[in-house]
């Protein structure tokens, strides 16, 4: 589903009416965001966390210390002074300090050979309006390290100063190569306008919420595991011709990359049959850059093809307007 930011909040508080805790909800978002560092990282290095007062700030806190468990050095930068933090964030910074000491950061020499990953956890989905100091002053430091430290950043449920509902980047709007969205994607989150701030965007689900709304028929992400039934195991026995018949109209002298390309994409999606039709002038070309897998035949007339047995066909990628007509 995707939610605006009012409805992800009453989702939440018709859950804590029901019984859940905010802090259940933040130790198992916290713990998704710490795995989904890993995933995309691939091996421990050093991870700065920047934490607001608030529950995103806890969740980012969370995600720290499940990374301190499993060998990443952590750094903690508070955008505000202890006095001002939540009771749940000051407990969840304990708990990180527990397993990292949080001094003070010399993130150049700490994280040369190392992956170096920046965690925004500042503002959550209720903030509105321009960013001010001292969020807007670790904005801008979250920036500065993804631009010259070659960070990975890491917004977590959204990059901070980006509205959650129109999308819309307010200055020192932080740049994120990740953003990890909370249970649900939010709305402003898949607008054109917030692709450059919102990076790639991985959705984590909280079964605590999932379980208490129903999905409509409609505004929703796909996400990988919901994807993931759609290609059930094949049997061991299973026959090429089995699995699906695909022709593909593409290529021409100057433009082959395309056509080899859309052909491969065919067989690694699960085509059995992947056929490539092209012109002869450029069927040798194409032919000696395929995969073997795929048949790459020679058509006088692109009409030809409609007289072969598909499944589903192809047409266009670089084709060329040559043979248009």
């Amino acid at each position: 589903m995707i939610l605006k930011s009012a409805e992800m909040k009453a989702l939440e508080t018709r859950a804590f009416a029901q019984g859940v805790s905010a802090e259940t909800l933040m130790d198992e978002a916290g713990a998704q965001v710490a795995a989904s560092v890993r995933q995309f990282t691939g091996r421990a290095g050093v991870c700065v966390a920047f934490f607001g007062k608030g529950h995103n700030g806890g969740d980012a806190l969370v995600a720290a210390r499940c990374l301190a468990a499993s060998g990443w050095k952590v750094h903690l930068e508070p955008a505000f002074d202890a006095a001002a933090w939540s009771e749940l964030t000051r407990k969840k910074f304990a708990e990180v300090e527990a397993w990292n000491s949080a001094s003070a950061m010399n993130v150049g020499a700490e994280a040369r050979g190392l992956p170096l990953v920046v965690l925004d956890g500042l503002l959550g989905v209720g903030a509105r309006g321009p960013l001010r100091d001292p969020l807007a002053e670790c904005t801008r430091a979250i920036n500065a390290l993804r631009k010259h430290s070659h960070a990975r950043v890491f917004a977590i449920d959204l990059p901070t100063g980006l509205d959650a509902d129109s999308g819309e980047a307010g200055p020192h709007c932080v740049i994120a190569d990740f953003t990890l969205a909370i249970g649900f994607a939010k709305q402003g989150l898949l607008a054109d306008r917030a692709t450059s701030f919102v990076g790639r965007l991985a959705v984590l689900p909280l079964e605590a919420l999932t379980a208490r709304v129903s999905p409509p028929a409609f505004a929703s992400v796909a996400t990988g595991a919901e994807l993931a039934s759609l290609l059930p195991p094949r049997p061991f026995d299973l026959h090429k011709g089995d699995c699906g018949r695909v022709g593909i109209v593409a290529g021409s002298p100057g433009f082959i990359g395309a056509a080899v390309l859309c052909a491969e994409a065919a067989v690694r999606a699960g085509a059995g049959l992947a056929t490539l039709y092209t012109r002869p002038e450029a069927h040798a070309l194409i032919a000696a850059r395929a995969m073997p897998e795929v048949m790459v035949q020679s058509v006088n007339s692109y009409l030809d093809v409609a007289n072969a047995r598909h499944d589903v066909v192809a047409i266009g990628p670089g084709l060329g307007r040559a043979h248009g007509e």
